[in-house]
């Protein structure tokens, strides 16, 4: 077995930059060649880093290809999996799994069947900020976590987005799109939640774009654009959770742990790096922590699923923790509809935190 994994990737949009620049530092995988619907696109973009263009049959009918990166649109994220692991291939895909519970548990279930593996984005909770703050409650520095804040307020994309009609579509608004950076950190630092309640709502019917491309169209509102509740752990922390694209400006911090010996403030997860703050009862103020890890970027999800198969171990953006992001996300919608406290029926392992000592882009 070689040591670098070849890969492919389908899907050459925006995101597939990122991707495509994250593997160049990877040392345990190369891409071999990228697909799209669009032929242009694929081209366009394996020409920019020296990879081969083909279909999506012709990709997915490579047998040198062992893992495949799914960077299509959300909506056709599970048809496309299916499709990766019926060819016998691993899959990684951008989040979230799927637009809801039970689709993106076909793909799980499809993944076991064919004995292949399934990892998901997003990776960012692998990145120094958060891997410093789990560090910090691994290690006890705010005692036990009892409460918290999760807040991701703004006022949707049709002010600066291109293609700003999707994110109030079937499959858009705010927890869908950013919704997995935070559950996903979450669990990480707090491990699998037991049940979720919540409010939803819908601020605006229209959203009038006011992009230079699209000036004055509407865009029809068909999904919550903002969510409130609460996500119960069972390590039994209960942390308060605003997403919302119905807010112009606040000064809420993204992520706030509150523990029995003081309380931690967590980075932005939709980034690797950012600072990390630690209060304790015996200093005046918050307190900088150096980050204890390495910020790495996209695609250090992909090269630690890469290690992980190599060496027999769980990789750590896994399907089963996407799963379960999935449906705490939609238990929001389901708790404001039935108007009770959802009970999850889903968990996941807590991923395995990086040992300390590890260089940039360095796995275990």
């Amino acid at each position: 077995m070689s040591d670098q994994m070849r890969i492919g990737i389908i899907g050459c949009g925006n995101i597939s930059a990122a991707y495509f620049g994250g593997a160049a530092k990877c040392n345990n995988l190369t891409i071999k060649s990228c697909a799209d619907l669009s032929r242009e696109a694929a081209t366009s973009r394996a020409a920019e880093y020296g990879w081969e263009a083909v279909s999506v049959d012709e990709l997915l009918g490579d047998p040198e290809i062992e893992l495949v990166i799914n960077l299509t649109n959300p909506g056709s994220h599970v048809e496309v999996g299916l499709q990766i692991v019926s060819s016998g291939k691993h899959a990684y895909s951008e989040k979230p799994l799927g637009v809801d519970v039970e689709e993106g548990r076909s793909l799980i279930e499809a993944a076991k069947a064919a004995n292949v593996r399934v990892g998901y984005a997003p990776d960012t909770f692998l990145g120094g900020g958060a891997q410093t703050s789990r560090k910090i409650i691994d290690d006890d520095w705010i005692g036990r976590p009892l409460s918290g804040t999760a807040n991701m307020m703004g006022h949707g994309h049709e002010s600066w987005h291109p293609n700003a009609e999707y994110y109030y579509d079937i499959g858009g608004g705010p927890m869908l799109d950013m919704g997995p950076y935070y559950v996903t950190a979450l669990v990480n630092m707090l491990g699998p939640a037991r049940a979720v309640s919540g409010v939803v709502g819908r601020g605006f019917e229209n959203r009038f774009d006011t992009t230079e491309k699209n000036y004055g169209k509407l865009h029809p509102v068909l999904v919550p654009t903002h969510y409130t509740g609460v996500i119960e752990f069972q390590s039994g922390a209960c942390i308060t959770v605003i997403m919302s694209f119905d807010v112009w400006k606040h000064n809420h911090p993204p992520i706030e742990i509150y523990g029995t010996d003081g309380s931690l403030s967590v980075p932005n997860p939709n980034g690797l790096g950012g600072e990390v703050r630690v209060y304790r009862p015996d200093e005046k103020e918050w307190r900088h922590v150096p980050l204890a890890y390495p910020a790495n970027a996209r695609m250090i999800g992909v090269t630690d699923m890469v290690s992980a198969i190599h060496h027999a171990r769980p990789h750590r953006a896994s399907g089963a923790l996407s799963f379960h992001v999935l449906e705490i996300m939609k238990s929001f919608e389901a708790s404001s509809a039935e108007g009770k406290r959802i009970e999850l029926a889903s968990t996941t392992d807590q991923p395995a935190p990086f040992p300390l000592g590890m260089r940039e882009w360095e796995v275990d």
